[in-house]
């Protein structure tokens, strides 16, 4: 399980690895990704474009004729991993196009790696194909393969993200997101629900819904063209789902914040509609550090929905992620996140320890936590939240589970069951009669075994 709340992650994404042949003369152009999903689909859509336009995509730096690194620029460790990144692309290869969230900065890029041919900020999808046509000239042959349904994807052909919006409106003092990707901007409904029929169609079985603040879908069109009904509705993510629901695939949500219209979206997922699965980035419960934090939302009151959304559907997951040591955070005011943790029984956690941003408004804070003080309050909240997931796991040693199966090797199928993200949550493992199943699979599981994290069980 990560301890690092998935927005967050500076790890270094797959490279693409794409299996059609490449014809004698076709330029080869290399992809890194880092940090999170929302920057992993900006690759795809990047690599999607160069490939329509008749570029090969190298899994390898000595096959590619240029690299693009896609980095991730929220923290400070986020950042030095980016800048090790470009370092190692140009060390490998010599010709790397940087875009991403840290191209936001591009001095504090060139001044590290002055070297680059190109520096773009996040989603500036044409200045990166521009800086690839200058760098890496197209093949001059008309004959370029058919654009296919799914594009270039950095997943595993069985699961795709699905970015619906991009950026946000909040201000929380910690994050600079809205400065580096701008306000919330939804995409309109009949696009998302046209990328979604595509990857279905291509063979997806689970959509992940992302963006920075997935509930405020819509919030910003009010109305718009709705593919599936005549006339003008309202957009709205309770819509969306309903809709993509529909599709037959799961459907998972990243990024909610819970406002009170999240309600509405529990009944799909109590009739099966979407996966019973909410991702909410609490951060903290005292109403003081959500205050200091300038965090939508109250530690009381999102008690009070947790308690109702279980009403509406008992077999909820819910994940979250948190911080210690923000600024100013007594003791007192973590040892009520303790209690709150206990009391709220969240499914799936994650934490990690405060630390400055460059350019963020919580760096001026009074008070900052000694270094000391913030590693033993995380370890601390762990020691909690591991002793609520195991003994949550552990109720469901006997039951059945579905589950979709990611990965096959000598020794198990590595699967996910509905309450599992891939690469943040668990994992289900069958080590016995597991050999005929393939990646995308879905089966039943009786779960016999449980650990903090994973489970293990046999195919029903």
């Amino acid at each position: 399980m990560s301890q690092n709340p998935p927005e967050l992650r500076p790890d270094l994404a797959p490279r693409a690895q794409i299996s059609d042949p490449i014809r004698e003369g076709q330029p080869k152009i290399g992809m890194v990704s880092l940090g999170c999903p929302k920057a992993l689909v900006d690759s795809e859509r990047i690599l999607t474009r160069l490939r329509a336009e008749g570029y090969a995509i190298s899994p390898d730096y000595g096959g590619a004729e240029a690299v693009i690194v896609n980095t991730c620029g929220f923290l400070d460790s986020a950042k030095a991993e980016s800048l090790e990144a470009i370092g190692e692309a140009i060390n490998e290869n010599g010709r790397v196009i940087v875009t991403g969230c840290l191209g936001a900065e591009p001095e504090y890029i060139t001044g590290a790696h002055p070297s680059v041919l190109a520096v773009t900020g996040p989603h500036q999808y044409e200045q990166v194909l521009d800086a690839v046509h200058q760098a890496v000239p197209p093949s001059p042959d008309p004959f370029v393969d058919l654009l296919p349904a799914r594009g270039v994807s950095l997943t595993p052909r069985h699961f795709s993200y699905l970015k619906i919006s991009e950026g946000c409106n909040h201000k929380c003092k910690f994050c600079i997101i809205p400065d580096m990707r701008g306000k919330l901007q939804s995409r309109p409904a009949h696009a998302v629900l046209r990328e979604a029929e595509k990857l279905v169609d291509a063979g997806v079985k689970e959509l992940l819904v992302i963006s920075q603040d997935t509930s405020a879908y819509g919030l910003d069109r009010k109305y718009d063209v709705n593919p599936w009904k005549d006339g003008e509705v309202r957009s709205h993510i309770t819509d969306l789902a309903r809709e993509l629901g529909s599709l037959g695939a799961w459907v998972r949500l990243h990024y909610v914040y819970p406002y009170p219209h999240v309600r509405d979206l529990i009944p799909l997922m109590a009739d099966g509609h979407i996966l019973p699965y909410l991702d909410i980035p609490f951060q903290h419960s005292h109403p003081d550090v959500l205050r200091r934090m300038a965090r939508p939302a109250a530690g009381a009151k999102t008690l009070d929905e947790i308690n109702a959304w279980r009403e509406i559907c008992p077999d909820i997951t819910l994940r979250s992620t948190f911080i210690v040591g923000y600024p100013g955070e007594t003791e007192e005011e973590f040892q009520h996140l303790l209690d709150w943790l206990q009391e709220a029984q969240l499914d799936r956690v994650g934490c990690f320890q405060y630390e400055n941003v460059e350019g963020a408004r919580s760096n001026a804070l009074p008070d900052h936590v000694p270094a000391e003080v913030k590693e033993e309050r995380w370890h601390r909240f762990m020691e909690v939240s591991q002793s609520i997931s195991a003994a949550k796991l552990e109720r469901k040693v006997g039951t059945l589970q579905d589950v979709i199966v990611d990965e096959v090797d000598d020794e198990a199928a590595t699967c996910r069951t509905k309450a599992d993200a891939p690469e943040i949550d668990g994992n289900l493992f069958i080590d016995e009669g597991f050999e005929d199943l393939k990646p995308g699979d879905m089966l039943t599981v009786k779960v016999d075994e449980a650990s903090e994290y994973d489970l293990w069980g046999k195919a029903v």
